[in-house]
């Protein structure tokens, strides 16, 4: 584009392309924010970035319910829960098992900040 050409858009048009630009950004975030290096598949970053919970993105991701989650990991499928939705941050203990069932890495289930890791 030649420098001061304009283009126009119907406002609507606009709203939503700035929008996406925001979610696009919001994905990417996610995406980076796992500091081990681990890549943390698309749909998974999406739901992270969603407001999901990273536990329940990745579980659901491998198509698990929380049950089945909760044996290979050793919990109860109360507690993990608790865990999903927020109400208990887990231990590194228990997201060290949670994270190695699920294939994964202690960082990529914490993108949101939310756990007692110190």
């Amino acid at each position: 584009m030649a420098s001061g050409e304009t283009i126009e858009l119907p406002k609507a048009e606009y709203e939503a392309l700035l929008q996406r630009s925001e979610d696009l950004d919001d994905l990417l975030a996610v995406m980076e924010a796992d500091r081990s290096g681990t890549r943390i598949p698309h749909p998974v970053a999406l739901a992270i970035s969603e407001g999901g919970s990273p536990v329940t993105a990745f579980r659901t991701h491998k198509g698990w319910t929380l049950r089945e989650l909760a044996r290979r990991a050793g919990l109860s499928p109360g507690y993990l829960s608790q865990i999903e939705r927020g109400i208990k941050p887990g231990s590194v203990k228990v997201l060290s098992r949670i994270a190695r069932e699920l294939g994964t890495t202690i960082d990529a289930l914490t993108v949101d900040g939310e756990s007692d890791l110190g």
